[in-house]
């Protein structure tokens, strides 16, 4: 397993669109009808990745704790399903329902979206505010597996805060790390 940083993303992008199916619904969604009143976070998971698995119950805890906020996590797996099989998904929506995922998991079957968020890793966040401009693009917090920091999503929950306090974006965003999105 290469570990691999997420790409640059320049503050003030705008988010690009998408219209994804949603694995749980077989719906297709788009970034406008799901996106939070206040802010939005898009995050690129997987269902194998080790570094994804590490902080899954995190990302839970605080999307829901962000929810009442007007803020909705978004996530999105890219993988290359032929080669990478256990990211299917069938296997996406299975994950949804064993790790109570209050968020719609979409698949990204061309990698369209991955490109054009210029998407590396899994996972890869990215905040955005109400009008869908971004303020954030690094990672949850400095756990990685196996180094015995606790994972407190610090860098996301500040950005956050910040958001909703109307303060200015945090100027050290630290690139997330990961496995890299499986291309085809």
């Amino acid at each position: 397993m290469a570990l691999t940083e997420s790409n640059e993303f320049i503050i003030g992008t705008k988010a690009p669109s998408f219209n994804l199916i949603n694995t749980v619904n077989g719906a297709f969604v788009s970034l406008e009808e799901i996106k939070g009143d206040r802010g939005t976070v898009i995050m690129f998971i997987c269902n194998h990745c080790p570094f994804v698995i590490h902080v899954n119950s995190a990302l839970v805890k605080m999307a829901n704790d962000y929810y009442q906020k007007g803020i909705r996590f978004i996530a999105i797996s890219s993988n290359d399903v032929e080669n990478y099989p256990q990211d299917a998904p069938k296997f996406m929506k299975q994950l949804v329902i064993e790790e109570n995922f209050p968020f719609p998991y979409l698949y990204d079957e061309t990698q369209e979206v991955a490109k054009a968020y210029n998407a590396a890793c899994t996972p890869d966040f990215y905040i955005f505010d109400a009008d869908l401009k971004s303020v954030y693009h690094g990672q949850l917090d400095n756990s990685r597996p196996g180094n015995g920091m606790p994972v407190t999503g610090i860098d996301l929950r500040n950005s956050l805060d910040n958001l909703l306090e109307n303060k200015p974006a945090l100027e050290n965003q630290k690139p997330s790390m990961g496995c890299g999105i499986k291309w085809k």
